[in-house]
């Protein structure tokens, strides 16, 4: 009777630590999130408005003023461009690549992320529809 009720209360310590460890999140934490993100969307439009991505001058911008018509909400989705379901970020490589006339980026590309973040700021509160046209 005393290892059941041992292994019970070792049962409850390892849930509550588990739980206080692994998902609560401080003021702090918070606030440098928000600041690191913050920071994100910022880079993303300074790439988003400027003209190094490409070799002919255009910018992102010059299309989608203030990334409006990008849509981020509804990807993946199948896009005909591309004749294939595609992501985002594929589809600002083809932009990348084409009215832009640079080389394409790695997914991982600190400006990529950056890019899809600000797109994506600039949508906030839109529902999510993967696939909508």
């Amino acid at each position: 009777m005393k290892t059941h009720i041992t292994l019970i209360l070792l049962g409850t310590l390892f849930v509550v630590t588990s739980t206080l460890i692994g998902d609560e999140f401080t003021k702090n934490d918070l606030k440098v999130w928000k600041t690191q993100y913050e920071s994100v969307v910022k880079d993303g439009r300074k790439v988003f408005t400027d003209n190094t991505l490409g070799t002919n001058t255009v910018t992102c911008n010059e299309c989608h003023p203030n990334a409006s018509n990008t849509h981020p909400e509804t990807y993946p989705k199948f896009q005909k461009q591309l004749g294939k379901v595609a992501t985002i970020a594929e589809m600002i490589n083809w932009c990348i690549a084409n009215p832009l006339e640079g080389k394409r980026m790695a997914l991982d590309d600190a400006r990529m992320t950056a890019l899809i973040t600000y797109i994506t700021e600039e949508r906030k509160g839109v529902k999510l529809s993967p696939g909508k046209h």
